[in-house]
């Protein structure tokens, strides 16, 4: 196929960040901060169950930090979703947690009426799940972050 006259690849220019991207990432460190004090202090209101869904709110709140930074969104919100849109924008950053974030899906399945499904996670395992989302905030914040003010 031969390029036309009217476009070439030098055209395309990298996507500007999306205003806001700050908002998410104070949302994510508050969402993160509240389910570690949560944990550490056995507070009996927070079942695993919200536990999980706070962590998971930190967690999506990080991932969409790095992809707006980048101009960037993903398809749709469950983890499969937001870690295959952060190894395509950052190819190899997710590689230290990304089975560890995509294992989180399956205590939800919350998209499809027919096949609607909530099972909590052990207290045992909130511990993984609080080291995921930290080290997804370190990644974002050392990686990413830092590299977008470097720009």
């Amino acid at each position: 196929m031969e390029p036309t006259p009217n476009f070439s690849l030098s055209d395309l220019r990298k996507a500007l960040p999306i205003q806001g991207w700050e908002d998410f990432w104070g949302e994510g460190k508050a969402f993160l901060k509240t389910a570690a004090a949560a944990y550490t202090q056995q507070k009996k209101a927070f079942t695993t169950v919200i536990l999980y869904n706070i962590i998971a709110m930190a967690i999506e709140k990080f991932v969409m930090t790095a992809l707006m930074c980048q101009g960037k969104l993903p398809n749709n919100h469950t983890m499969k979703d937001l870690v295959e849109a952060m190894d395509e924008a950052f190819p190899g950053a997710m590689s230290g947690i990304r089975e560890g974030l995509l294992n989180l899906d399956q205590y939800q399945e919350i998209c499809d009426v027919d096949t609607f499904n909530i099972a909590g996670p052990a207290m045992e395992e909130i511990p993984v799940m609080l080291d995921l989302a930290d080290r997804l905030q370190s990644l974002v914040e050392k990686q990413l972050l830092d590299g977008k003010n470097e720009k």
